[in-house]
């Protein structure tokens, strides 16, 4: 590794537990699976609200309070090891896929990995957290690989490190949010149509602040863009429709309980915003890229599970919709509650996208 915090570090090969942790503006979410030869099981997960304004833009401004968030998950959990995976926001990140001599040794690799971020990243080197992944022969080109760079500020990685280690865990593995996704995303994957073969894929991972919108083909990261649109502009809806304090307007959503009229006065509108904003992305996509139209939809985040949106969005975009679920394949212990674990699967992507990818290392 190329500095004292790795992006990408290992695991090892001791032990079959994994604990993935996603840190978001709202929520610290743990997700713990076990597992050999690929086949897992959902010991745990945990999901654990942030003040607001904790987090903004992935920046941390208190590293112990979001600490404390994450022991209270990983106590909930009930943890089997205090190694962890957690991830960078994609936003936070540079990351850039180049191909080499399958023939390199580690250091000409380090070297040659070097010299790509010298003309890649706009900022000096040694601010930088830099590293690299194998992914694998190249293909259609023999005796090549494919190898990821990714390079994040150093303040950026040692906050989310601390983190870790202020809930007195082990950040094993430093990853970038767009890679977790993937990782997920190839656990979906076969849930879908043509087990998602073949096809332009979307997903829309809605936030609170902001919804991440990826396209995929054959599990492949084709497209990404960060819109800003996500579930607190509903919040905010109810807040004016019904002159309720933030806090109300958000434990009002969530548990109900509101006015005859919301459906129809707040909520179908929200809707309809929504399924407008990504009709008009999927529109963005075929028409400034090669790839050709989308052909499925996927939604995750904690807005996924609104009645009625993913028809909203089917009749807006043309497109057929379903909702995230990389449990899909993976055995729930009798640990978790099956009926909660359905209201909070969209929520936890990246953090079981995290915990996948560390039994890879």
């Amino acid at each position: 590794m190329l500095f004292d915090i790795p992006l990408f570090s290992s695991f090892g090969s001791g032990g079959a537990y994994r604990i993935g942790v996603d840190i978001s503006s709202s929520s610290v979410k743990v997700v713990e699976l076990s597992g050999r030869g690929g086949k897992y099981v959902l010991e745990g997960y945990a999901v654990e609200l942030l003040p607001k304004d904790l987090i903004q833009d992935g920046n941390i401004s208190n590293v112990a309070q979001v600490g404390e968030a994450l022991r209270r998950g990983l106590k909930r959990v009930g943890a089997h090891t205090k190694n962890v995976a957690i991830a960078l926001p994609s936003s936070t990140a540079i990351t850039k896929k180049i191909t080499v001599s399958a023939n390199q040794k580690e250091e000409d690799l380090e070297l040659t990995v070097e010299a790509e971020a010298n003309q890649s990243i706009p900022f000096p080197l040694d601010e930088v957290n830099l590293d690299y992944w194998v992914i694998g022969p190249a293909p259609n080109v023999p005796g090549e690989i494919e190898v990821l760079i990714a390079a994040a500020r150093r303040e950026k990685v040692e906050d989310y490190a601390a983190v870790a280690e202020s809930a007195g865990a082990k950040p094993m593995i430093i990853d970038i949010e767009s890679l977790a996704i993937q990782h997920a995303f190839a656990a979906i994957a076969p849930t879908l149509a043509g087990k998602g073969r073949g096809k332009n894929i979307a997903l829309f991972d809605m936030g609170v602040n902001n919804t991440r919108f990826y396209v995929f083909h054959d599990n492949d990261i084709l497209f990404s863009r960060e819109m800003s649109f996500g579930g607190n502009q509903l919040t905010v809806d109810i807040q004016r429709a019904y002159n309720l304090p933030s806090g109300e307007a958000e434990t009002a959503k969530k548990a109900g309980g509101l006015p005859e009229n919301y459906r129809n006065d707040v909520l179908r509108p929200y809707m309809d915003n929504v399924a407008m904003e990504i009709a008009r992305a999927l529109q963005f996509f075929s028409t400034t890229t090669t790839f050709g139209p989308v052909q499925q939809i996927v939604l995750s985040g904690g807005c996924s599970l609104i009645n009625g949106l993913d028809r909203a969005i089917t009749q807006q975009a043309s497109v057929p919709v379903v909702i995230a679920n990389p449990f899909a394949a993976i055995k729930a212990s009798n640990h978790v509650r099956a009926q909660q674990l359905a209201q909070d699967t969209p929520l936890l992507l990246t953090a079981t996208g995290l915990a996948l990818r560390s039994f890879e290392s």
